[in-house]
């Protein structure tokens, strides 16, 4: 008799070096990111509500202004500005890009998904890098193209009390309005790397937006303007205002005031990032 034998396997025909992995490029991280952003329903819906606040309330705003202008009282007549009218729903759609901004990483944190992007992207700040570029390349876009429907659509319903874009200060005004929600944007990315909780980061960035400025006139008079024209949402303010206001800064000065909180606020997200557990 001869023994049995055992039927082997046959090997596998597939070598370690067939398989090809790619290097972690920022490039590759950006277009993962990109993948992300644009799967998710949620992103488009608040972007969207970030327009239509953008354009409808300009645009609601506008109308009223016009259909009330021979109820209107003199000092309000005189300080009429219709730039600065078509451009108001700015002060929302600064909530909706704060809370996209935040929602966008605390998601992230909630679901787990954080720890298999910071497993495929070990150095940790290309996300950062990548997930803060993303986010504000759509911003800027966005925002762009609704201050620039907003104001064309406001001065139509302004009627014989609008203006044109070739007015002094209209294009700076559009371009201020997009420039100052990106930063939004970005600040509120930072805030979402920082505190993680889509309930703490949307806290965070009204309080700062909305809540400070309001505490401020709380406080001392001769403390006011060495603080409030600080604040993100004075900055802010100060770069698409048109005519020349006492308590703001100057447009310049407002920029690089906004400028500071995010690139303050992006930096305490990166060494927190690498130094913190996913």
């Amino acid at each position: 008799m001869t023994s049995p034998t055992l039927a082997q396997r046959p090997a596998s025909t597939t070598r370690p070096s067939d398989v090809r992995v790619g290097r972690v490029t920022f490039g590759r991280v950006l277009a993962s990111e990109w993948v992300k952003f644009r799967s998710l329903r949620s992103t488009w819906w608040t972007l969207l509500i970030a327009v239509a606040a953008m354009v409808g309330i300009s645009a609601l705003i506008s109308w009223a202004r016009n259909a009330r202008w021979s109820q209107m009282p003199p000092r309000e007549a005189a300080a009429f500005e219709p730039i600065i009218t078509s451009l108001r729903g700015v002060d929302l759609a600064q909530l909706a890009i704060a809370v996209l901004g935040v929602l966008l990483i605390s998601g992230e944190y909630a679901t787990g998904m954080i720890r298999s992007t910071l497993t495929a992207v070990p150095k940790r700040l290309p996300v950062l890098w990548a997930k803060t570029l993303l986010f504000a390349v759509v911003t800027f876009v966005s925002m762009l193209v609704s201050a620039l429907a907003a104001f064309l659509v406001g001065q139509q319903l302004l009627a014989s009390h609008g203006t044109t874009l070739s007015a002094p200060g209209a294009v700076r005004a559009v371009i201020a309005v997009a420039g100052y929600l990106t930063l939004v944007g970005v600040l509120a990315v930072a805030l979402g790397f920082i505190i993680r909780s889509t309930a703490g980061g949307i806290a965070t960035l009204v309080g700062l937006l909305l809540v400070a400025p309001g505490l401020g006139q709380l406080l001392p008079s001769d403390w006011q303007p060495h603080i409030l024209p600080y604040l993100p949402s004075n900055a802010g303010a100060a770069m698409y205002t048109v005519r020349a206001d006492p308590t703001l800064l100057s447009p310049g000065r407002g920029l690089l005031t906004l400028v500071i909180w995010a690139v303050v606020a992006v930096v305490a997200a990166a060494v927190l990032l690498r130094r913190r557990d996913a």
